[in-house]
């Protein structure tokens, strides 16, 4: 059997990227959408889902366009993530699209207006 705690240390210190480029291979391994598991993994939730909800606490900052500025939202989003040029010119070219994922409501605030300021439209999620 496979040590889990390994597997979490491992997907832990995946990027955004390489953290998409695994679900879509798992996908096309398993046949299945990410959407679907989703889908199915809410309802099993039941009523824990409703407060939780509403006391949101974890935020995802989404890049959704370049605003015409692209050169200086991929300077914001390279320094954001600490990717390399190209692996940021692809996340902003493939907007919309996670640039952080799970960090808390002042943390996505401060992240949100540096990529505007840079000319992108951001949304939290």
């Amino acid at each position: 059997m496979a040590d889990l705690n390994k597997i979490v240390e491992d997907l832990s210190a995946l990027t955004v990227l390489e953290a998409a480029e695994l679900a879509k291979l798992l996908e096309e391994k398993w046949g299945v959408s990410a959407a679907a598991a989703v889908a199915v993994a809410a309802p099993a939730a039941g009523g824990a889902a409703a407060p939780a909800a509403e006391e949101k606490t974890e935020f995802d900052v989404i890049l959704t366009g370049d605003g015409g500025k692209k050169i200086n939202v991929i300077k914001e989003v390279r320094a954001i993530t600490g990717l390399g040029l190209t692996e940021a010119k692809t996340l902003v070219e493939s907007a919309p699209k996670a640039v952080k994922e799970g960090v808390n409501k002042e943390e996505a605030e401060k992240l949100k207006k540096q990529l505007e300021e840079a000319g992108a439209t951001v949304e939290l999620k």
